[in-house]
């Protein structure tokens, strides 16, 4: 039976740590451990152990020997990975609107955090939902998007991923990882990847890659289609028109390249 109070007290400390890091602000940059109980109305043992984690993890750090802290630099990744998916967003929206009134179909902008993370989304003019959300996620190895982004990715990261294994979601999920590095390499050498009822059953998704000044693979655009309205909608016209909108929002991103 699970221990209620240790997992109250477990979300009372998340809490805590993120009251910590919201109550620095452009007028007050640095708090002593006093300041912040007394504001916060914590114990100073309790703010003392919660500040020394969030320094291990980089999100506040101290001013030299004036026992004063401030945030981290561990703050502005965050804000920056937070800045470049609203630029993605805006690169994305004026493209993602035209593909799917072209297609019909349900449109997907998603990222890379270990697993495929989607920060926007449009629904087609089928009465089909979208399968995911904003914000929602789904696994690497059995999605266009997820394949597409992994192939692009760092060499230590497809093998961090491909060791936590395979999980099988429907017959066809590949769960070989010598078949699934054979397919991120053919998506290397395409740009351009395909998943027939890998994750979910008689859904098909095609997926290509949006790119920035950098040259590197930021996002993926993805484009949702049953298997019944398949006939309508062939592939090679459908990879044609994913992979012209995908080098739109590239563009818009300052991508220049082929």
């Amino acid at each position: 039976m699970p221990d209620k109070s240790k997992k109250n007290y477990m979300l009372s400390s998340v809490k805590n740590a993120l009251r910590i890091l919201n109550s620095f602000s452009i007028e007050t940059p640095e708090k002593r451990v006093s300041d912040l109980a007394f504001e916060l109305g914590i114990g100073k043992s309790t703010v003392s152990r919660l500040l020394s984690t969030l320094a291990s993890e980089g999100y506040v750090m101290k001013e030299g020997d004036n026992q004063k802290y401030r945030l981290g630099l561990q703050i502005l990744a965050l804000n920056s990975i937070v800045t470049s998916q609203l630029e993605i967003n805006h690169a994305a929206l004026p493209v993602l609107k035209e593909l799917v009134r072209d297609t019909g179909e349900a449109a997907l902008i998603s990222i890379l955090e270990d697993e495929v993370v989607y920060i926007e989304q449009m629904e087609g003019s089928h009465p089909d939902p979208v399968l995911t959300y904003v914000g929602g996620r789904n696994p690497v190895h059995c999605t266009s998007e997820g394949k597409l982004l992994l192939a692009f990715h760092e060499a230590a990261n497809i093998k961090r991923i491909l060791a936590n294994g395979l999980t099988a979601y429907t017959p066809k999920t590949v769960t070989d990882p010598r078949i699934l590095r054979k397919q991120l390499a053919d998506i290397r050498e395409t740009g351009f990847c395909y998943c027939e009822s890998e994750y979910m059953e008689d859904i098909v998704s095609y997926a290509a890659p949006i790119k920035d000044y950098s040259k590197g693979v930021v996002a993926a655009l993805t484009l949702v289609v049953p298997v019944q309205r398949l006939q309508h909608q062939p592939l090679i016209n459908v990879q044609k028109k994913i992979m012209k909108a995908a080098n739109e929002i590239s563009k818009n991103l300052g991508y220049f390249g082929p």
